[in-house]
């Protein structure tokens, strides 16, 4: 049975406005690769910038109403009021914030609790994708592949900055779900990740979502299991990256939200494949991919996708003509616009790409600009949850698991 995951609803442009916060600690994260671009301003004004947004989407976003020591994450602008993505993106910031935050492990402890509380009916150990504003599952009760990949990676991160001696074991935790992963949400044939565990029929197991294609999530996977399963996978999608850009975006370097044919030679999914017209666009999907590509680029040497992501950087650049202010909420894969107006699930992966190229730090300090003086919405979970995590990146306080 097909099934119909949300689609993010662009929100008005967004007003300026920077608000001050006290300094935090320095950047204590992953080592980047040599050559690595960050922003010209102060490591403080970094961490400033992380701390506003980071409260903001506590304030807003985070929310104790499911039960006695569980938290979850608000997807306000979405078809439910949660969403498995938003749970593992909880997850992996509130990891990333250990240092910074003293309520970090408990967001994680109760994040996890929900996710539990909450099983998929097809594989016990991933997700129920969706929840509804009385924190039932709804809509089938099955998974969401984007959900699933964010939650293990997330309590990898947990793992790095706790340990698993405590009351949770975050490593076997990760693991478990890892494996079920393996087991439910991967092609064992074609490699690709599946849509969901209810995505291996007939229609859709020859399709994916090149958002899900997050090389550095599956690098942590092998690493975590010992299991090289998970470096086919990775390598499996580099190889995709590469074929869909020189033949279908050469000019652009841009992915399609969904791919099909998958079994044989992966192409742009038709309109209305799963979710709208722009299925097989650069969408609010495949938004996520320079900020997903550029991490593992930034943090793995001789990653593939840094060729891949520099693509990106270099056609938007030349697009806007160095104004982050043009980026449009969507475009074809020649690059002609979707959507009009500014979205920040558009606009902050870019900056993630201009750190792997070296003659871009002129627009990534723009980039910096425009993100950091945002007004986040209060009712744009996607957007501000992505914004996390690029400042997340962009300030050093990055965790490559």
């Amino acid at each position: 049975m097909k099934k119909i995951i949300r689609a993010v609803v662009a929100t008005a442009a967004l007003a300026a406005g920077l608000l001050s916060v006290p300094t935090t600690a320095s950047a204590a994260g992953t080592p980047y690769v040599p050559g690595t671009l960050r922003p010209s301003v102060s490591q403080a004004t970094q961490d400033q910038a992380l701390q506003k947004y980071y409260d903001f989407w506590k304030k807003n976003f985070l929310t104790t109403k499911c039960g006695s020591g569980t938290y979850a994450v608000l997807s306000k602008d979405a078809d439910h009021s949660f969403v498995a993505e938003g749970e593992g993106y909880g997850l992996t910031i509130s990891a990333m914030m250990a240092d910074k935050d003293t309520q970090a492990r408990s967001i994680v402890d109760g994040i996890l609790k929900f996710v539990k509380a909450h099983p998929s009916v097809n594989n016990k150990d991933l997700h129920a994708a969706e929840q509804d504003a009385n924190c039932k599952s709804v809509n089938g009760s099955d998974s969401a592949t984007d959900g699933d990949l964010e939650i293990a990676y997330g309590l990898l991160i947990a793992d790095q900055k706790w340990g698993s001696a405590g009351s949770v074991n975050y490593k076997a935790e990760a693991v478990r779900i890892i494996n079920a992963i393996k087991k439910s949400e991967v092609n064992n044939s074609t490699k690709f990740t599946l849509l969901g565990d209810w995505g291996n029929d007939a229609e859709y197991k020859n399709s994916s979502r090149s958002s899900d294609w997050m090389p550095g999530h599956l690098r942590a996977f092998a690493k975590a299991t010992g299991d090289s399963f998970w470096d086919s996978v990775r390598t499996r999608a580099e190889t995709a990256v590469s074929q869909l850009q020189s033949q279908y975006a050469p000019n652009t370097g841009l992915l399609p939200d969904f791919v099909v044919n998958t079994n044989s030679t992966p192409k742009p999914a038709p309109a209305d494949f799963l979710e709208g017209p722009y299925d097989g666009k650069y969408s609010w999907n495949a938004c996520r991919d320079p900020w997903r590509l550029g991490a593992d680029a930034i943090s793995a040497s001789g990653s593939a996708a840094a060729a891949q992501v520099r693509k990106m950087n270099t056609w938007i650049k030349s697009a806007t003509g160095s104004d982050p202010a043009k980026i449009q909420s969507g475009y074809s894969l020649s690059g002609s616009k979707t959507e009009s107006g500014q979205h920040p699930c558009f606009t902050a992966p870019f900056a993630v790409a201009a750190m792997t190229d070296a003659g871009s730090q002129a627009w990534l300090d723009k980039l910096w600009t425009q993100i950091s003086t945002w007004s986040p919405d209060a009712s744009d979970y996607y957007g501000t949850g992505i914004t996390v995590q690029v400042l997340l990146i962009l300030s050093g306080n990055y965790v490559a698991a």
